[in-house]
């Protein structure tokens, strides 16, 4: 059996009983470590508290190594651990296709992710559209595909889930042309980061999917006891320190409800009546 098993957001114990007990049961476990990091625990807090060794597997070994995973899954039973849902990448899909191709069978032990975790902020999960991904802008590279998504979103009144990029097992150019096994430290994108990005895409695309009044929750370590949540325009957020990672961001739909509007308050240097009248502008 090729158990997939979600972990949670946060703590060691954020797994299920369910997926603990098949954790324990099997020969090998594997914990996917590039689209995302369980914020209060490490690989060996993970292997204290399952009592089993704990196998990193980066995108590499993920993407193009798939059948050193899946190995001799037909005979034993196998783990691939994910923070937050087990599906919560493509890539994890994929892994189940491959398995299921070569006649392994598969369970899927489900958790809290951001998608549906982020509803701690105030704002209706109902009311959500498409999510968007927003990665490190370099001097020659500003990908801006999200902005049509986001655009297409707020035409039609929703609410915008935006994921910040995370950098784990990166290599420089320098490095990567010389062949060098050597990686540069990880880096998660800020919330600060993410709107200054964001404000500077409307400027070069001018087709008012928002601008720097429109505004938008900050989501910080969400899951995790020091989790936190701000509500400002995106040009207060692009100076805002959000403290240690992992940091998501929701633009707020043009005409929230009344009922959003009073529990975001709670995250608003201002009103109820303040806040309100952002979105009557």
């Amino acid at each position: 059996m090729f158990y997939l098993i979600g972990l949670g957001l946060s703590s060691v114990k954020d797994v299920t009983v369910r997926g603990l007990e098949a954790i324990k049961g099997c020969k090998r476990v594997y914990l996917e470590h590039y689209t995302s990091i369980l914020m209060s625990a490490s690989k060996e807090d993970l292997e204290e508290f399952y009592g089993h060794e704990v196998i990193l597997a980066d995108r590499d070994m993920v993407e193009s190594q798939s059948d050193e995973i899946l190995a001799g899954a037909t005979e034993d039973d196998i783990a691939f651990l994910v923070v937050g849902d087990v599906f919560g990448a493509t890539t994890h899909t994929d892994l189940v296709i491959r398995a299921k191709e070569l006649g392994i069978k598969v369970e899927s032990i489900h958790n809290a992710s951001v998608m549906n975790a982020v509803g701690a902020c105030g704002l209706q999960l109902y009311s959500y559209g498409q999510t968007v991904s927003l990665v490190f802008f370099t001097d020659t590279w500003k990908p801006d595909s999200f902005y049509d998504r986001v655009k297409e979103n707020r035409d039609i009144g929703l609410h915008t889930l935006v994921l910040l990029d995370i950098k784990v097992k990166e290599q420089s150019i320098e490095n990567l042309m010389r062949g060098n096994n050597i990686f540069e430290p990880p880096r998660y994108m800020s919330i600060s980061t993410a709107a200054q990005q964001l404000i500077e895409v409307e400027q070069t695309r001018q087709e008012a999917a928002y601008d720097e009044n429109t505004m938008c929750v900050a989501v910080s370590r969400l899951g995790a006891p020091t989790q936190s949540f701000k509500v400002a325009s995106l040009k207060e957020l692009a100076e805002y320190d959000a403290g240690e990672p992992l940091h998501s961001l929701v633009i707020v739909g043009p005409n929230p409800h009344d009922i959003e509007i009073q529990y975001m308050a709670e995250f608003f240097d201002g009103t109820k009546e303040e806040l309100k009248a952002c979105f009557n502008k």
